[in-house]
């Protein structure tokens, strides 16, 4: 686990900081923050199908008695993904 969160990191921390970016005018910053946004949305997805395949693999592998918890899980990891992708996609449909 804490190998994981030591890549997440060397991955998010130079986007949080723009280090790939110059600012120079008010078109940049709103490159700049549309790909900080996309990024930030398509993180948040990945992070949702772990969570979702996580609670499956724990739901197949797993004890009976936490069956009923990994099983809410997976419902909520799939609503969070069905909610947030469809949302996205509006967004994206209605910017473009």
């Amino acid at each position: 686990m804490k190998k994981i969160a030591v890549s997440l990191s060397a991955w998010a921390l130079p986007v949080l900081a723009f280090a790939q970016y110059t600012i120079s005018n008010s078109d940049s910053l709103y490159t700049a923050a549309l790909n900080f946004i996309n990024r930030a949305v398509t993180f948040i997805i990945a992070l949702a199908v772990v969570y979702t395949v996580y609670g499956a693999f724990k739901y197949a592998f797993g004890g009976e008695d936490d069956k009923a918890k990994y099983k809410e899980n997976i419902l909520y990891g799939l609503i969070a993904l069905f909610v947030m992708v469809s949302i996205w996609g509006l967004v994206n449909i209605l910017t473009g």
